[in-house]
């Protein structure tokens, strides 16, 4: 006679997996872009700002290099909460910290100034579709990349946010004022309704890559908490 494993069991394994799948993840992207970190290595690591955090392959390098940091905050953050008696620490630590850590960089490379910065006037381009063409596939998957963890993660920790149209409703949205961002900041860069449809894609996509550990419910106060 069989018997399923624990749900302390159970959990503890996501969150195992949640971790093995970023350091692989990050170990990837390091075999593929090796080339071009290794560029931006000399500047990054001696501390100058210039050709580091102002370049795309500078704040993809620091962004796993930083990864180490990025698992002990997780870490931090589940054994406080396990020490509370929170059943799910390990899914809300790994979710919180990968929602951030993996957001920010992202939102920072498409906020980076332009060669024009200042000077040229914003730019919107508002046909659907028409800016697809110039993307090409890098571009295209750079956008896919922008909110994927966000979508990923978002329905991880949040209970309200476990569907599609949501998961949807959340990429588009903060895709909308990046571009709202990109153009009244004057950053030299074409704000266009592709890029907002091709980043929601993306949050989309990963959130149904993260499906299986979606959070349905939200948390319930503690007897005790509700009758103090």
């Amino acid at each position: 006679m069989s018997h399923s494993a624990p749900p302390t069991s159970r959990r503890r394994t996501g969150g195992i997996v949640f971790l093995t799948l970023a350091v692989l993840g990050a170990l990837l992207a390091l075999v593929v872009m090796r080339r071009m970190l290794v560029m931006s290595a000399p500047q990054c690591f001696a501390g100058k700002w210039h050709g580091c955090y102002d370049t795309e392959n500078g704040v993809v390098l620091m962004t796993l290099v930083g990864l180490p940091v990025a698992g002990l905050v997780v870490w931090a953050l589940a054994r406080i909460r396990r020490a509370a008696g929170d059943l799910s620490a390990w899914r809300r630590s790994v979710a919180e910290v990968g929602l951030v850590y993996g957001t920010v960089p992202m939102v920072w490379l498409t906020l980076m100034p332009g060669p024009g910065a200042g000077v040229v006037p914003g730019r919107v381009s508002l046909v659907p579709l028409r800016d697809l063409v110039t993307m090409g596939p890098l571009g295209i998957g750079g956008n896919l990349v922008v909110l994927a963890a966000l979508g990923f993660f978002a329905p991880i920790r949040f209970a309200a946010l476990a569907s599609v149209p949501r998961i949807l409703a959340l990429g588009a949205g903060c895709s909308a004022l990046i571009e709202f961002a990109q153009y009244a900041l004057r950053l030299d860069r074409v704000s266009s309704i592709d890029d907002v449809l091709v980043n929601a894609a993306g949050a989309v996509l990963a959130g149904l890559a993260s499906r299986p550990w979606w959070r349905t419910t939200e948390a319930q106060p503690s007897p005790e908490r509700v009758g103090s």
